[in-house]
């Protein structure tokens, strides 16, 4: 059996839910990632994407000094570091999650578990099927649609 620890990607930057939301994007862009862990001290506490910068802080006109925990995922689905891999795969597809932080058995963070550290470390099959029920079209509501809309969903016009 082959476990969490083994593929994971471990020495993960996190952020403080009192960390704003420029530092956050600009980690990002550094490290070239999509999501960051937010800690108090060594304990998950939620976490923070790009779309939840996009989406909770622009869409809303936050400026780009508002705290974390103002746009991040409180709600955070995490894994054992010592949980058996084939497992946690089948929970990633199940739940269409692309990356779940890894704790140690005192919930401390210990790294990252993502489709792509699967698929780099010998679990192409597992990540190949996680993916593709994660990227199953959505559809989208598109009847209360926003001001940004514009004609046919494609911004204003002039």
């Amino acid at each position: 059996m082959k476990s969490v620890k083994d593929v994971m990607t471990s020495g993960v930057r996190t952020l403080n839910p009192r960390d704003t939301v420029a530092l956050a994007a600009q980690a990002m862009e550094e490290l070239d990632i999509g999501a960051v862990p937010v800690c108090d001290g060594q304990r998950i506490v939620g976490m923070v994407t790009d779309r939840d910068i996009v989406v909770r802080g622009v869409a809303q006109e936050l400026p780009a000094s508002t705290p974390l925990e103002a746009v991040m995922s409180a709600e955070v689905e995490w894994v054992f570091e010592d949980e058996d891999v084939d497992q946690v795969a089948a929970k990633m597809q199940q739940r269409q999650i692309r990356r779940l932080p890894v704790v140690d058995r005192d919930k401390r963070l210990v790294g990252i578990l993502s489709l792509g550290d699967l698929a780099a470390k010998g679990h192409a099959k597992e990540a190949g099927h996680a993916l593709a029920d994660i990227s199953e079209p959505a559809r989208p509501t598109r009847s209360g649609q926003s001001a940004a809309s514009g004609p046919a969903g494609g911004g204003e016009t002039h």
